[in-house]
């Protein structure tokens, strides 16, 4: 299919650069919608790739390529490294965008466009808020998990919504908002917070029902809810409260991403998550002890990873 056939069907070439958790669930999802022709950007080659869904398991069979020299221009590319592995991504990027693409970013934290900018030339970069909580069981199998309403959260204009138009027909569910600064920074708060306690007490997020964890928690919510607000995001007067109560309604056994990456042995995302919080609150000039306390000690525990740990959780 040429160019322009693809674009008048509205079918669309869609690389995902990394398969995780948060990549192989959309990349599995998309390909089993069927109206698009998805590659997938990795290291090492799969020949199927697995998605438990509570509803149904999806089996794709995706291109892939693990060669950035031998990628060609796409009309998405949706990048779904951990932040920390973003300039690993340039190899990829530059093969794979020229003026027409978008690209969307499945990552956690703020700040998607001027960290991707430098790397992507003239395309377009499109924020986004992951929602839905994963697990990578396998190089090709990964589990997906509901964690909200929502699966993506998105502006509402015209990148936005031609995000929500690329999935349509998974069974994915987008939140199209006028705000994305607030629900961005909303999303940062929990990251920065359960992230690294998780990471630290190497337990999920069952961790979060016990009574001694609530004041630690909430305190610390407060703390970054402060730094947000000085930031220009409209958060409500309890939003910490509010936080603290919706960690309580995930499931116990969920896990998070600095969890998991401490499991492996890998580097956390702490920087672009908790050092978020604390580098925000230099610029506005507000303390924040209980969050530098959070990233000084996930920075002692990236630099010293355990071997035993990688060893379970393979």
């Amino acid at each position: 299919m040429s160019l322009s056939d693809h674009a008048t069907s509205g079918r669309r070439r869609v690389a995902v650069v990394g398969l995780g958790s948060i990549g192989g669930i959309i990349a599995g999802s998309l390909d089993a919608a069927g109206r698009h022709d998805v590659t997938a950007c990795v290291r090492r080659g799969i020949e199927r790739l697995v998605v438990e869904r509570p509803d149904r398991t999806i089996e794709a069979r995706l291109r892939v390529l693990t060669d950035p020299t031998r990628a060609e221009t796409q009309d998405w590319v949706l990048l779904c490294t951990k932040a920390q592995d973003t300039a690993s991504s340039a190899p990829w990027l530059q093969r794979l965008c020229d003026p027409d693409t978008r690209v969307a970013v499945l990552q956690n934290g703020i700040g998607h466009v001027e960290r991707l900018a430098p790397l992507v030339g003239p395309a377009t970069v499109v924020p986004t808020i992951v929602y839905y909580n994963g697990e990578r069981l396998a190089p090709d199998h990964v589990r997906y998990r509901r964690a909200s309403d929502y699966d993506f959260a998105v502006s509402d204009d015209a990148d936005g919504r031609a995000f929500a138009d690329l999935l349509e027909g998974t069974a994915m569910r987008i939140l199209l908002s006028p705000d994305f600064k607030t629900i961005a920074w909303r999303k940062l708060l929990l990251n920065a917070v359960a992230n690294p306690i998780t990471a630290l007490t190497l337990q999920r997020q069952g961790v979060f029902r016990r009574e001694d964890m609530g004041a630690l928690v909430l305190c610390a919510l407060e703390e970054a809810a402060a730094v947000a607000r000085a930031d220009g995001a409209q958060l409500a007067a309890d939003e910490a409260s509010q936080l603290r109560a919706m960690l309580l309604t995930f499931p116990p056994d969920a896990g998070t991403s600095m969890y998991f990456d401490r499991l492996a042995g890998r580097t956390s995302e702490v920087d672009a998550l908790t050092g978020a919080v604390v580098a925000a609150g230099e610029r506005h000039h507000i303390a924040t002890p209980l969050c530098r306390m959070l990233l000084t000690l996930m920075r002692a525990a990236d630099s010293t990873p355990i071997a035993s740990l990688a060893k379970k959780a393979q």
